[in-house]
């Protein structure tokens, strides 16, 4: 028996062997493991495994990412507020924090959960650690449990809520905080708080951004159009938005219920009547459908992860995409002036919407995806050439 299983059996008594070859590695290296930590699920199951980032206690809604790159991204994505997020992929910050690649300027999700964390990466592009970043962005995380059971325990009970604590909880703790947990006030939490633009080089259109919870790329891909974009809060109204005499408008991703943002569906269904070209990504997708009349539901576990694949109706030509929703638009409920024009091939739910009496299309997915495919980077030119037609 070789020594390294050796030691590795000394600790296997009471962990796992995730768990106990995690420990013999850091113990080789001359590391000591940091404080033991607790994930409590609202079904009552309990992961044991060890804290870094921040060291504070949490409760939040637990999903899964299925991406095997990108964790910046993720952990940048104003569409996590409020959630616990579970890497599938094992080994996550090896090539550290890079703050190019960030999608908004402070990450918005609860917490982080890896199998491991790489303490020393190695990219000639890092600019610092994961743990670090964590720890100053005041996130806490929790490294060495099996997240490919945890996982499975997520797709058959559905998403749940769960606590990342010190110490074991009680069953009141269990039943009095972890279950009753809801995220509120998802996209006043994310929006930006004024007006700012973005002025493209050789502009060619101008372009409203209506944030509610914009991913930094779907700016950087209009800039590079030849769009000169000006982001708003999700608090504007039509009146603000036509007064800025855009050429088009485009709707972001963002967090949440897409029913609660009530005041801004009102809007929009007022700028839909004034025929101005928009583009809707993943939430902006879902608010624009409500303000036609359709309806959403919450998903059992969501699409989160860069490789869902989505059916062109049209062509029947599947593109791998980028996805993180929990709702999705309920298709049978779409109206007559609504046309589905993408199929999630996995489950059948609605990934595209195309409307007849307006120019105006959506997808559920990221097209702006980055890190992750670009297979369907060209719907920013279907919107470049929709603003054209309208001029």
């Amino acid at each position: 028996m070789s020594q390294k299983l050796k030691n590795c059996r000394k600790y296997a008594f009471n962990a796992n062997w995730v768990t106990a070859l995690l420990k013999y590695t850091h113990e080789r290296n001359g590391q000591r493991m940091e404080q033991k930590a607790y994930l409590t699920l609202e079904n009552g199951d309990v992961f044991e495994g060890y804290s870094f980032g921040a060291q504070t206690e949490t409760t939040g809604e637990l999903v899964f990412t299925t991406a095997m790159t990108g964790y910046l991204e993720t952990l940048t994505d104003p569409s996590y507020y409020g959630q616990i997020v579970c890497q599938t992929f094992p080994l996550i910050g090896n090539y550290g924090v890079i703050k190019p690649d960030f999608e908004s300027k402070k990450p918005a999700l609860k917490a982080y959960i890896v199998r491991e964390w790489c303490q020393q990466p190695s990219n000639f592009r890092c600019e610092g650690q994961l743990d670090t970043f964590l720890k100053e962005a005041g996130i806490p995380a929790i490294y060495g449990i099996d997240t490919r059971h945890l996982t499975k325990i997520v797709r058959e009970y559905g998403v749940m809520n769960a606590r990342i604590s010190f110490e074991k909880v009680s069953e009141d703790v269990i039943e009095n905080e972890i279950k009753p947990y809801k995220i509120v006030d998802a996209v006043k939490s994310v929006t930006c708080s004024d007006f700012e633009t973005y002025q493209a080089e050789d502009e060619k259109f101008k372009v409203v951004l209506w944030d509610i919870g914009a991913k930094y790329n779907i700016r950087r891909e209009l800039v590079k159009r030849g769009c000169t974009v000006t982001v708003v809060p999700a608090s504007t109204t039509a009146e603000q938005i036509k007064a800025l005499n855009p050429d088009g408008i485009m709707l972001s991703n963002g967090p949440g219920d897409p029913e609660e943002n009530v005041e801004m569906i009102a809007e929009l269904k007022k700028l839909c009547d004034a025929k101005i070209p928009t583009f809707g990504i993943c939430l902006g997708h879902q608010v624009l459908a409500l303000s036609q009349g359709a309806k959403t539901e919450k998903l059992k576990y969501g699409h989160r992860g860069a490789n869902q694949p989505a059916v062109e109706v049209g062509t029947g030509r599947v593109y791998i995409t980028s996805q993180n929703h929990g709702y999705a638009v309920i298709a049978s409920s779409l109206p007559a002036n609504a046309k589905e024009s993408f199929i999630n091939a996995n489950d059948g739910t609605c990934e595209g919407v195309t409307y007849t009496d307006m120019p105006a299309f959506s997808v559920q997915f990221h097209p702006e995806a980055c890190g992750g495919p670009q297979d369907t980077s060209f719907l920013f030119d279907r919107f470049i050439n929709m603003m054209k037609e309208g001029k």
